[in-house]
C-alpha cells in the first residue's frame, strides 16, 4: 500500500513546480493493497475492531454500520469532546493508512492516530476532516481545515491560491467522496528521524518531522501546547471522531511499516 511520488501536478491553479520554497504537492499513485502485508480496520458489516475511548466495545457511541459504510446519524449540536468517538483495538506507530470519506453539509469529524487512553479528552494528531465552506472552525485559519495536521500545521498554499489553500478542484464538496491517506515511517532526511505524510485524492498533501524544531514550535502555538508526548512518535490507536456531526467512512486498511 505504497503512496510513489511522480511529477509535480498541474491544476486550474498552473503547474506546481519543485522549486526552493514551492508547495511539493506531488502526484502520488492510487493506493494498491497487499492483501499480505495490510489488514482492513472496518469489515463493512460489523463494529468488530472498534471500541469507545476508554471503553471496553462501541456499544455506547452513536456509531452504525449501514450499506458497508461506518456513519454516524444527522447533527445532534453536541461535541461530547471524546466521549463518543470510537477507537481501533489494535496499536500502530509506523504504518500507511488510507480511507475513504464523506462528510455532511457543515458537518466537523476527523481521524486521529498516536492516540493514548491518558487524558479524560482523547488526544492524538488528527486530520482534518470538515466542511470547509460551511463549518465555523473551518474560517479560523487553513491549519483547521481539510488534511491539515488540526490546529498544528496547514498544508502550504499553492502558487496564486488563497494564504493557506491547497489547489482548486482537489477537494471534494461536503456529500462527495473523498480518499485520504497517513504515512509515518523512518526518514531518510533526518537519519533516525521519522517523517508522516498527509494525502488526499492522491496527492501529497501535507509533510512534517515527528519531534523537530519546526514542529515543536508549531505545537507550542496551538491548543496542545505543554502535552509533553505530542508530536513524538508513539504506539497509539486511530480514532474516528463522533463531533455530533453527519459523516461516512469506508474502506479503511492500514498496513505496518515496522515498529519503533
Amino acid at each position: 500500500m505504497r503512496f510513489r511520488l511522480l511529477v509535480p501536478f498541474a491544476s486550474a491553479a498552473g503547474a506546481l513546480l519543485l522549486t526552493a520554497g514551492a508547495p511539493q504537492y506531488l502526484a502520488a499513485q492510487a493506493a494498491k493493497i497487499d492483501a499480505a502485508a495490510s489488514q482492513s480496520l472496518f469489515d463493512g458489516k460489523t463494529l468488530n475492531g472498534w471500541r469507545g475511548y476508554k471503553k471496553t466495545d462501541a456499544s455506547a457511541g452513536r456509531w452504525t454500520v449501514q450499506d458497508g459504510m461506518l456513519t454516524l446519524p444527522a447533527k445532534d449540536g453536541k461535541d461530547t469532546r471524546g466521549a463518543r468517538d470510537i477507537i481501533s483495538v489494535e496499536t500502530f506507530d509506523m504504518f500507511e493508512l488510507t480511507w475513504e470519506w464523506k462528510i455532511a453539509q457543515g458537518g466537523n469529524s476527523g481521524l486521529k492516530y498516536f492516540v493514548l487512553e491518558d487524558r479524560d479528552s482523547a488526544i492524538g494528531h488528527e486530520y482534518q476532516l470538515i466542511d470547509d465552506e460551511r463549518h465555523p472552525d473551518a474560517k479560523i485559519g487553513p491549519h483547521r481545515q481539510t488534511a491539515a495536521f488540526y490546529d498544528v500545521l496547514a498544508p502550504p498554499a499553492c502558487p496564486g491560491c488563497p494564504a493557506g489553500q491547497i489547489p482548486p478542484g482537489i477537494k471534494k464538496p461536503a456529500g462527495e467522496w473523498n480518499t485520504s491517506g497517513i504515512r509515518v515511517y523512518t526518514s531518510r532526511i533526518v537519519p533516525g528521524g521519522t517523517r508522516v505524510y498527509h494525502y488526499l485524492n492522491n496527492l501529497r498533501i501535507l509533510e512534517y518531522e515527528l519531534n523537530s524544531p519546526e514542529l515543536n514550535a508549531a505545537i507550542e502555538k496551538s491548543k496542545f501546547k505543554g502535552i509533553e508526548r505530542f508530536g513524538k512518535l508513539q504506539k497509539g490507536h486511530i480514532l474516528l471522531q463522533d463531533h455530533g456531526d453527519q459523516v461516512w467512512y469506508r474502506n479503511i486498511r492500514i498496513q505496518r511499516l515496522g515498529s519503533s
